[in-house]
């Protein structure tokens, strides 16, 4: 069974600053790519960054240049600096990770979503 547990939410003032962390456990033999994504009341689930196996960054338009997404392989682990934080980053912010688990085959795994508000 593979899990995927989110932390670093919480309540911060306009311009400041959180870091999300996800780590992934569980019956791993891989993990390709990983990423965030963030839900706001009444919007729909919109992806904030990702980082492949190699690497590799792609941001949404509305974060780039004050997030930043990093990963640590060794310790199945996904991380999301956000800096200068709105309010329009008000959102529940998920995990996603693309996991070969023992089945053999990649599939999406989520977390179960950590709650970021921006507000004086």
């Amino acid at each position: 069974q593979v899990q995927l547990v989110e932390s670093g939410g919480g309540l911060v003032q306009p311009g400041g600053t959180l870091r999300l962390s996800c780590a992934a456990s569980g019956s791993i033999l891989s993990i390709s790519s990983m990423g965030w994504y963030r839900q706001a009341p009444g919007k729909q689930r919109e992806l904030v960054a990702e980082i492949t196996g190699g690497g590799s960054t792609s941001y949404a338009d509305s974060v780039l240049g004050r997030f930043t997404i990093s990963r640590d392989n060794a310790k199945k682990t996904v991380f999301l600096q956000m800096n200068s934080l709105q309010p329009e980053d008000t959102a529940v912010y998920y995990c996603n990770a693309d996991i070969m688990s023992f089945s053999g085959t990649y599939r999406d795994y989520w977390g179960q979503g950590t709650q970021v508000t921006v507000s004086s």
